[in-house]
């Protein structure tokens, strides 16, 4: 007999609706599986049948065949287990066919018939529910992402024991809304500006990037605050929109990241990793591309410390994603897009010992000019001219770790940033991006108009800085986000003195 149930596919971020067709036929027992499956979704035939066997249901003694149509796509996930289980189930006659009519089913099993959390629920959920798709059963532990979603009708069955006994009485779903609130947002705290003492340079940049999402490089000797710096960035970095929370859910929930105890819903992303990490790591990678760190730091902050230290095909990889707000991966399935508009926050040392430029209280660098020189090579001109602010980290003095401070507050500094980020939304809400950084060249002339004084302070900095076209854009942007900081429809001399006295690569000077 033949049955048929539906189900999605994930590739990279791309959904595909599958059908999952069941023909049970005389001949000897045994399983097929058709449609280029993975290995994961093959191994799906001893979990399913365990999982019929233990949930009271009997597996039938006869010759099954699945197929998985289209049959020409690839079928990754174990995702596949719950409508393949369903579709044998409907096939021998054992469940009834008109409880479980035009339901999506997404689902693992395990050996007893739970039915476990899967990964990507939320992109397949929200595709297959464009196609016109509204109900879906789902596994309990992914109701917090269809809690995201408006318009579906839900089912979450622990166990086909618990789904059986739901079809037998009609099988009623439940309007997702209802589980948005079973899960409240977990705020996670970060650690303030107040414990960065000293460095007012450094938290003055620090307010700059995040009001105008710039990038970042911070330059000093070992024990500067680097570090501590870049990660209370965060702390002041405004809440994302709705919008943005969804397109950062998405990849999150493809990355089998969001999940209710980790999940901070309206907070930016905040990725570190280390300086080991692998270049298809960093870009996404795999025989079926997931996203990479680039992508899980979309819109939020992709923090490289020890920036010389990291491989330099990885950096180099940064360079398009930086550009273009996207990363693009082939593989031999096929080429995969992942949104990537993030901030780049990166700390290094000057030179190998840590301190050049920075010989003070004593501390005399150890590096021979080569070495420095080599050091400082490790990071390519191309991908330097791609930093907004190149900001230096000082030695701190014992009067700044013990004097009570005398800054902003995070609070303060939040709000300033906040106000210049609903100044840049109002202004380019016809335009095709959502911040400063995200500024095209064509567009910088109408949004970032300089003052008579300014137009001349930037002519000669041009002429003396030797500024490409892109550096030249940059310090405009920058000078655009001290402008909005400062509530001021026009960049003023002072704004564009302070985004140019950021732009100090003397560190990086080629021989």
């Amino acid at each position: 007999m033949l049955s048929k149930t539906t189900t999605a596919s994930l590739t990279g971020l791309h959904v595909l609706k599958i059908d999952v067709e069941v023909d049970t036929a005389n001949g000897l027992p045994t399983v097929n599986i058709v449609g280029l499956p993975d290995a994961a979704v093959k191994e799906s035939r001893d979990r399913v049948r365990a999982a019929i066997d233990n949930s009271g249901f009997q597996f039938p003694m006869q010759r099954v065949t699945v197929n998985l149509a289209p049959a020409d796509s690839r079928k990754e996930g174990s995702h596949f287990d719950l409508p393949i289980a369903l579709a044998i189930l409907l096939s021998t006659g054992q469940l009834p066919a008109e409880p479980l009519k035009e339901a999506i089913m997404l689902g693992e099993l395990s050996l007893d018939g739970s039915i476990l959390r899967i990964n990507g629920a939320l992109p397949m959920m929200m595709e297959l529910q464009r196609q016109g798709y509204n109900r879906v059963i789902l596994p309990w532990e992914n109701r917090y992402e269809a809690g995201l979603l408006k318009g579906l009708q839900c089912c979450f069955p622990k166990d086909l024991r618990e789904l059986n006994s739901m079809i037998q009485k009609g099988l009623t779903f439940a309007d997702s809304e209802t589980f948005s609130q079973t899960n409240p947002d977990h705020k996670q705290e970060w650690p303030v500006l107040a414990d960065l003492r000293g460095q007012e340079n450094v938290k003055r940049a620090l307010e700059i990037a995040a009001a105008g999402a710039h990038n970042l490089l911070l330059i000093g000797p070992p024990g500067s605050g680097k570090t501590m710096a870049a990660r209370r960035l965060p702390a002041i970095l405004p809440e994302m929109s709705f919008s943005e929370s969804m397109e950062v859910a998405v990849i999150q929930s493809a990355a089998g990241l969001l999940t209710p105890e980790n999940a901070s819903f309206r907070q930016r992303p905040f990725r570190a990793p280390h300086h080991t990490t692998s270049a298809v790591a960093l870009a996404g990678g795999g025989r079926i591309p997931r996203p990479g760190e680039i992508s899980l730091s979309h819109r939020g902050v992709l923090f490289l410390d020890e920036l010389p230290e990291f491989d330099k095909r990885s950096m180099e990889i940064l360079r398009q994603p930086l550009e273009d707000g996207c990363v693009v991966v082939s593989r031999s399935a096929g080429s995969f897009s992942f949104p990537s508009e993030f901030m780049l926050v990166a700390a290094m040392n000057p030179c190998p010992c840590g301190y050049a430029g920075f010989e003070e209280k004593g501390q005399i660098c150890q590096c021979a000019p080569h070495q420095v020189q080599r050091y400082t090579n490790k990071i390519s001109g191309p991908m330097l001219d791609r930093i907004d602010l190149f900001v230096e980290s000082r030695r701190i003095e014992y009067e700044d770790l013990t004097k009570e401070t005398s800054s902003e507050n995070t609070a303060t500094v939040r709000e300033k940033v906040r106000k210049a980020r609903e100044i840049q939304r109002q202004r380019y809400r016809k335009a095709s991006c959502y911040t400063n950084s995200g500024l095209k060249p064509a567009q910088i002339n109408q949004y970032c108009p300089l003052e008579p004084d300014a137009e001349k302070m930037m002519k000669q900095a041009f002429d003396r800085m030797k500024l490409s076209a892109r550096g030249y854009h940059r310090i405009l942007k920058v000078a655009r986000s001290i402008a909005d900081l400062d509530a001021s429809e026009i960049i003023l001399q002072q704004h564009l003195a302070e985004a140019l006295q950021f732009r100090n690569m003397h560190h990086f000077k080629r021989s």
